[in-house]
This record gives structure tokens, sequence and C-alpha cells, in this order.
């Protein structure tokens, strides 16, 4: 190596040593401020996959069976967490004064729905999932051992807050115990 390109180097890596680093904002609490946590419609795939590994993990780990993804309760999960956006509050009940059965139903799911969690948040599915499970109700729901499905979706309005919806489920079978979860069959 040369002279020259030994100086440049040398030159670069001491410019590099005195430049500052990034520090994070922090909040009067002293932990980070949260970023906005933006989602592409081509995330969608990616984020529920994400849950559903990360809700079956929890469950493995509770001793309860996995669940998959139903696309029938991600279509009810993706209905409630707009309309939960358009009345500007979180809670269980649709605009029209639906349950999550009725919602389930309307999409075609003819199973039980054990649960159903709801969030309103500016934080991640990760974090959301974590804020659930030091609930104990929410946690029940997500690690409910009679459970063998769920659908998971979410409605982000243009400022970033996101309306987070799960709903669980059990299709088929009657659930040990507690037949009266199940519909009767239409």
């Amino acid at each position: 190596m040369s002279r020259v390109s030994l100086f440049s180097a040398l030159a670069l890596a001491l410019v590099a040593a005195c430049t500052p680093t990034p520090q994070a904002r922090i909040g009067a609490d002293g932990l980070p401020l949260p970023q906005l946590y933006r989602i592409a419609p081509e995330d969608t795939a990616t984020i529920q996959f994400r849950t559903l590994d990360s809700v079956n993990a929890l469950r493995q780990a509770a001793g309860a069976p996995p669940v998959q993804l139903d696309a029938r309760l991600n279509a009810a999960a993706a209905t409630h967490s707009r309309d939960m956006s358009v009345q500007n509050r979180p809670w269980h009940f649709g605009s029209d004064g639906s349950s999550p059965l009725d919602r389930a139903r309307r999409v075609g799911y003819s199973g039980a729905i054990l649960g159903e969690n709801i969030s309103e948040t500016y934080e991640t599915e990760t974090e959301t999932l974590a804020a659930w499970m030091r609930q104990p109700d929410t946690r029940a729901v997500i690690l409910d051992p009679n459970a063998d499905q769920i659908g998971f979706s979410w409605f982000q309005e243009p400022a970033g807050k996101i309306w987070w919806t799960m709903v669980v489920g059990r299709q088929g079978a009657p659930i040990p115990g507690n037949p009266s979860l199940l519909s009767p069959p239409s």
C-alpha cells in the first residue's frame, strides 16, 4: 500500500471516529421515544405470518396446541379494525351493534368464537402481542387450549395510529366441557 493510500485511510478513520453518533431521542420516562411504524399493503402476509409464528411459540411454551390463520377470521378482524377507527374507540362492538360472533358469521365462519383481542396503538404487532400477553384476560384468549384458528388484522390511519384485532376460534367439533360456545348448525 502506498503512503498516500495509507495516510488517506488513517485520515478517514480519524474523521469517522470524530463524527458524533446519532443519539436516540429519550422521553421523560428515560426510554427511547417511539418511532412511527408504517405498514405497507404488501406487508400484510409477512405481518400475519410473523404474528402466527409468535402466537404459536407462546402457545407451545404454555403447552397449548398450535393455531392456524383462517382467511375468514382475518376478514372479520380487518372489518372490525376499520370500524373501530371510524368509531374512534377500541371496543368489541361494531358500529352496527355487531359482536365478534356476528362478524365471523358474516364472512362465513361456522366455528366457535372463543375470544377477541383489540388494541389502539402506534406500536408494532410484536409490541401489541407482548402487551396482550401481560394482561390476564387477553393472554387467556391467545393461549386458549381449545383454539385451533386465529384471524389477525389491522387498520392504520393516515397519521399512523393502528387498530389491531385478533379473533380466536375453533372450527368443527364442540369444545370439551363447553359445547355452548358453538352456534347451532344453520
